[in-house]
């Protein structure tokens, strides 16, 4: 019986133009008919998800509102509820996929703080793209009504609001998760990278605006557990070299020292493959270990090794 930390991209949650809850839960219920049967088969599963579109449609809500007698959230809170609206949408998929193959297992979500060093220079350098696309800069600009928000263009698609995303340090509740883990249960935790907190001395933690890149946290928790496994779903079948030319080609099995390489040569986009392979390689830096890198759509087959970006030490 092996553990597995999966990483869910934004694929497994949302599709592009489909925001409404019964449209996430339709996808969440999809996501869950991938991922049960690694449960059971004898996997145990921790799942760590974005919350990029979510986060921001929640911060949308809160300043359309805000009055003196409803006043704003700021990001860590709406993170947080983000947690609790993904989580409650996977937790209720996951649980009634169990009952559907009559599976004894259950699932629960976890409200989850991830530490982040208050000097980490991406807060001077907004990058994390969360909520709604927008056809255009000026309509991008338009959207904020004057408010200090950074905009930029992302991959293609649009452009979006942009919040610093620093590096995870650690997640407090691993114990916690571990503990879960343990008692035979399927985790769903540090939902959107986690609740962004700093550590003081006298003050204990706080948190900060930010939101943390889901796929680094999910090599966090997979190395704070031990895991054989980092999964990293998303929705496209490996990565690639020359991606977008004639000559481009699917990476299958490699180690990282080649993943290292390509990286360097600038293979991977630094807004969406990039910090997947970075994350993957933070993972298989300790030796008998892999990530992987694949479409939700095969999990079960790349678990398996039989298909995606399998990368070793």
């Amino acid at each position: 019986m092996s553990t597995i930390v999966i990483a869910l991209g934004g694929n497994a949650l949302q599709k592009q133009g489909e925001a409404s809850a019964a449209a996430q839960q339709r996808v969440a219920s999809e996501t869950a008919a991938q991922l049960v049967p690694l449960i059971a088969a004898g996997h145990r599963l921790v799942i760590v998800h974005g919350n990029g579109p979510q986060v921001g449609n929640i911060v949308l809500h809160e300043e359309a509102i805000n009055t003196p007698e409803v006043p704003t959230m700021p990001l860590d809170t709406c993170g947080a509820m983000s947690q609790g609206e993904i989580g409650y949408w996977l937790q209720q998929a996951l649980t009634n996929e169990f009952a559907r193959r009559g599976m004894p297992n259950h699932a629960v979500t976890m409200v989850t703080q991830t530490v982040v060093d208050a000097g980490d220079p991406a807060f001077a350098n907004p990058a994390k793209p969360i909520g709604v696309f927008y056809a255009s800069e000026a309509e991008a600009q338009q959207s904020a009504a004057g408010r200090d928000f950074v905009f930029k263009e992302d991959a293609g698609r649009g452009w979006r609001r942009v919040v610093p995303s620093p590096r995870p340090q650690r997640v407090v509740e691993e114990g916690a998760v571990r503990a879960l883990l343990d008692a035979g249960l399927t985790v769903v935790t540090a939902g959107g990278g986690g609740i962004p907190v700093v550590e003081n001395e006298a003050q204990g933690m706080a948190g900060v605006e930010a939101v943390i890149d889901k796929d680094f946290t999910a090599a966090v928790v997979a190395d704070a557990i031990d895991a054989e496994a980092l999964v990293i779903l998303t929705a496209v079948d490996n990565a690639m070299v020359d991606y977008g030319t004639p000559q481009a080609r699917a990476i299958g099995r490699t180690t990282s020292q080649e993943m290292h390489a390509y990286a360097e040569q600038g293979q991977f986009a630094s807004g969406s493959m990039l910090p997947k392979v970075q994350a993957a390689l933070n993972f298989v830096a300790k030796p008998g270990r892999r990530a992987i890198i694949a479409n939700l759509e095969h999990a079960a087959a790349a678990v398996a090794g039989e298909q995606g970006t399998i990368i070793v030490s």
